[in-house]
C-alpha cells in the first residue's frame, strides 16, 4: 500500500528514475510540449515546476542549481531566459496535463504535458 508515499517508483530504480524524469524535463523545456504516459506527465509536472520556481529568481547560483538537476546548457538557458520569465508572477501551476489517447500496444494512458 502506498499511503502517503511521497512519487510514483514508475518499475525503475531511483537512478533510472532519476534520468528519465531529467530527460524528459529537458524534452518538455525545449518543445514546451511532449506526449508520455499518463503517470509519467505526473510525477514530471512536480519536477518540472520546482525548477521553474527556482529560475524565476535569475542569477549566476540559480544557473548552476538548474544546469545541476538538468545537465543540458540549452535547456537551463531556455528555462531561465525564456520560459521562467513568463511566470514571475504566477504562483505555481505552470503546466498543464490533458489526456489524450489509449495507447494500442499496452493499453496505456497517455497525455499531453505542456506549459501553461
Amino acid at each position: 500500500m502506498r499511503h502517503k508515499h511521497g512519487y510514483r517508483k514508475l518499475n525503475r530504480t531511483s537512478a533510472h528514475r532519476g534520468a528519465l524524469l531529467k530527460n524528459l524535463a529537458i524534452a518538455l523545456i525545449e518543445n514546451e510540449k511532449i506526449e508520455t504516459t499518463l503517470p509519467k506527465a505526473k510525477e514530471l509536472r512536480s519536477y518540472v515546476e520546482k525548477l521553474v520556481t527556482k529560475a524565476r529568481n535569475a542569477d549566476f547560483n540559480t544557473h548552476r542549481t538548474i544546469f545541476a538537476a538538468l545537465q543540458s546548457k540549452e535547456a537551463t538557458k531556455k528555462l531561465i531566459n525564456e520560459v521562467a520569465p513568463k511566470y514571475v508572477d504566477r504562483n505555481g501551476g505552470y503546466t498543464s496535463i490533458i489526456k489524450t489517447r489509449i495507447r494500442r500496444g499496452d493499453a496505456t494512458q497517455m497525455a499531453f504535458i505542456s506549459f501553461v
